[in-house]
């Protein structure tokens, strides 16, 4: 769940958790504060630290062995960028750096138009990519890309550390190989795509029954809030519904004022979720403001492996509110917020700066969201199964190396989540949504009297 800075506020007050990627910029003072230990009890841990020279002493040394004994000429830059990458590789997945082509590319998602597959993405330390979720109506989708596979080459080249998801990107039109591991599958196979402007809708509508909607929401983007009050307006032209099912599966998350803007249009009143770092300008908090879109009409919300980040946010502040089911399987599980930090040169920094809570005060860290009612995937006739062919769950925060730990990861009874294809689910969540419909239209005990 991105957000967006200016590197010299990080040098100020460390991080500011904004919404929705908003930049802020800020002088650097040319004094750093001085915290006195007796004002702040955690004054050690927050106060600057002093540059570690011996380090410092020790990279110099290592940079000019390679620059001079290296088996070929390697350019500064390149060593430089290396050793930047480096410092962000092992805090956790999602702290990365980013040169100004990928930079460029992470910010045309939030707008929803970009030439490329149409797919979300996890580098892991391997180099492959993990494929969190394809989106839907791209060419991945298209071509059958599914959450969970692993991406091992591109044009039968191995994965850089130097290009990462570049190669992904390109002229709509061009062609593209990628070779796919998939769980269930002996051997890694090719699949072509033909890349396009990937200009993403991310919420669609239909009228499941008479009385009854449905929304899919496949990812938060700048323009979503807005979109979902107009097909929610839509679905309402004819007269009020009776129940909305909100589908978030494989909705990899994307900005979280957008997801926040969505939970407010379902909510009169109570928190939405709150925000918490190692500092308190970290640390923020979103309420509902008065005003329930569907006027209180019951709300299951569809969930599965591949919902993560904001699409956890959504779905934690409306059950947690009692304003909606969530029906499913257990979600991706990152409760963290990222913050872009904007460098002179046109890169970026992406970097872990707080913890997401939801209204009941619970961190989904690496833990996820567990349904209320669990859908279960139908393989030819069979479950389906989250386990890769190293026996290890897949496509989950937990299993993602040196993720952060969450409160209650490894707790007892722990199984990671589904991905749910198909309409199947959003048959199994009707039919619980008009349960909920008809426990809410029946009359009291008392009034049976």
């Amino acid at each position: 769940m991105p957000l967006r800075l200016s590197l010299a506020t990080l040098t100020v007050a460390l991080f500011a958790c904004m919404p929705a990627w908003a930049q802020q910029q800020a002088p650097l003072p040319e004094t750093p504060p001085v915290v006195a230990p007796s004002d702040d009890p955690d004054a050690a841990e927050n106060a600057p630290s002093k540059v570690p020279l011996d380090e410092i002493r020790r990279y110099v040394a290592v940079f000019n062995a390679v620059k001079e004994a290296y088996v070929e000429p390697v350019e500064d830059r390149e060593l430089m960028q290396s050793a930047i990458r480096g410092l962000l590789l092992d805090l956790d997945p999602h702290s990365t750096y980013f040169d100004k082509e990928d930079s460029d590319a992470f910010d045309e998602q939030a707008t929803g138009a970009y030439e490329g597959i149409g797919v979300e993405l996890q580098q892991q330390p391997d180099r492959t990519l993990l494929v969190v979720s394809p989106i839907d109506d791209t060419p991945a989708a298209k071509a059958g890309i599914r959450s969970g596979d692993v991406i091992t080459a591109i044009d039968g080249k191995p994965i850089s550390a130097e290009d990462g998801m570049e190669p992904l990107r390109g002229a709509p039109g061009s062609r593209i190989v990628l070779t796919i591991l998939r769980d269930g599958t002996p051997k890694p196979f090719d699949v072509t795509l033909v890349r396009d402007t990937i200009r993403i809708t991310s919420v669609r509508s239909r009228v499941l029954e008479p009385g009854y909607g449905y929304v899919r929401i496949s990812a938060f983007q700048t323009d979503t809030a807005a979109d979902f009050q107009k097909q929610v307006d839509r679905l309402q032209e004819n007269g009020k519904l009776r129940g909305l099912v909100l589908d978030l599966r494989s909705n990899p998350g994307g900005l979280l004022l957008a997801a926040v803007q969505v939970a407010d249009d379902l909510l009169d009143k109570g928190n939405i979720v709150s925000t918490r770092g190692r500092m308190s300008i970290s640390d923020s908090k979103f309420d509902a403001t008065p005003g329930d879109r569907l006027n209180g009409a019951p709300v299951v919300v569809l969930v599965d492996a591949g919902s993560a980040s904001a699409s956890e946010v959504l779905a934690g502040a409306l059950r947690d509110n009692k304003r909606a089911r969530v029906v499913g399987s257990r979600t991706f599980g990152k409760g963290s917020v990222q913050t872009v930090l904007p460098l002179d040169n046109g890169d970026s920094v992406k970097l872990t700066t707080a913890r997401y809570y939801t209204p009941s005060g619970k961190s989904i860290q690496a833990s996820g969201i567990v349904p209320d009612v669990v859908v279960k995937p139908e393989q030819d006739g069979k479950p389906g199964t989250a386990i890769g062919p190293d026996g290890q769950p897949y496509i989950t925060e937990a299993t993602l190396p040196g993720h952060l730990r969450g409160d209650e990861e490894g707790a007892a009874g722990y199984t990671p989540g589904d991905v749910l294809d198909g309409d199947a689910p959003i048959t199994a969540a009707l039919v619980e949504l008009k349960k909920v419909v008809a426990t809410a239209r029946a009359p009291s005990s008392q009034q049976r009297r």
